[in-house]
């Protein structure tokens, strides 16, 4: 038996075929090249349907896919803000459409971060974790006893809008105060802000427009020493462990997993982070969490969307076993 995960981001979609043991026996990328709406959900049956000519002709029972967005669990479609036509699209009915035989599942980006931790990363054996994404934006990826978790609208994890600094400004009103501060993003437009208000700077960072700054710029700066990346980087570092200390005394996770494309060059900070989060959270909880480093970067969604079709091959089989 052969499973499908489907990673599908703004720009590509990354797709492979696994043995349900968790082996990745073919991957494909497929750039959307400007795709939008109809174009998009084709391209992914497309994806599909390349996978299914495999060379041992393995039967694939089931498919799982990641989304950037957020899915609709009661309606089946997808609303997916970096895909134009995308605000409430049937991609489940399509897909099935197509491939009647196949077990179709898709859940959002972080859902399938966490499920790819948990199968083959840094949560294995875990019941309760948290997988908090940071890179253009925030979010998190919740497992609790073993359930994933969805919220009454779908849109748990959205942890970008974290209310950590007051007072309430307009900087806010567009992705939240946590995404503000800590997010690749945010890091950028901290980085920019101050550049902006400080005429005697001459630090590395004046090497540049000011507009064109970014994260990355910042975290090279930092690692020269660079007064504004520094003030910029210990800000984030502050949020990120409020943020996760908030979580960590709401749902009592046994390990809290950094990923993302900050967390690239900001995991030499997790120490640090965890040291801010004992300040904040319960302190019993804070002893026991566990706070580490994505062990799948890069392929947690890919991972984590394979792993989403397997559960639902063993939630259908133990389903038809207490039946009979």
């Amino acid at each position: 038996m052969a499973i499908i995960g489907i990673d599908l981001g703004g720009t590509k979609i990354a797709a492979a075929l696994f043995a349900d043991s968790g082996v990745m026996k073919k991957k494909i990328v497929r750039l959307l090249n400007g795709a939008t709406g109809h174009a998009v959900g084709k391209l992914v049956v497309e994806t599909i349907g390349e996978l299914q000519q495999n060379e041992n002709d393995e039967v694939i029972a089931a498919v799982g896919i990641c989304v950037p967005g957020i899915v609709y669990s009661k309606k089946g479609t997808v609303w997916a803000p970096n895909i134009p036509g995308w605000d409430d699209y049937p991609l489940k009915q399509q897909i099935i459409s197509e491939f009647p035989h196949l077990v179709v599942n898709i859940e959002s980006d972080r859902t399938c971060y966490i499920l790819g931790e948990i199968w083959k990363g840094a949560a294995q054996g875990c019941d309760n974790a948290i997988y908090l994404a940071v890179g253009t934006g925030i979010g998190a990826g919740i497992i609790l006893d073993g359930h994933i978790v969805h919220g009454a609208n779908d849109i748990i994890g959205a942890t970008g809008w974290m209310a950590l600094q007051p007072p309430y400004t307009e900087e806010y009103d567009a992705c939240g105060c946590f995404e503000t501060y800590a997010s690749g993003n945010g890091i950028g437009y901290q980085a920019r802000k101050l550049l902006s208000q400080s005429g005697n700077y001459t630090g590395i960072l004046s090497g540049k427009p000011v507009e064109e700054v970014t994260s990355h710029d910042v975290f090279s700066a930092y690692n020269e020493q660079d007064p504004i990346a520094t003030q910029v980087l210990d800000k984030a570092i502050e949020m990120w462990g409020m943020a996760t200390a908030n979580l960590v005394s709401l749902f009592n996770p046994e390990k809290v997993i950094f990923g993302g494309g900050v967390f690239g060059p900001a995991v030499r900070f997790i120490p640090r982070i965890y040291a801010e989060a004992c300040k904040w959270g319960q302190p019993i909880s804070m002893k026991e969490v566990e706070y580490c480093a994505s062990k799948v970067e890069g392929e947690a969604a890919l991972y984590g969307a394979a792993y989403l079709a397997l559960r639902s091959l063993i939630k259908r089989t133990i389903q038809k076993e207490s039946i009979l």
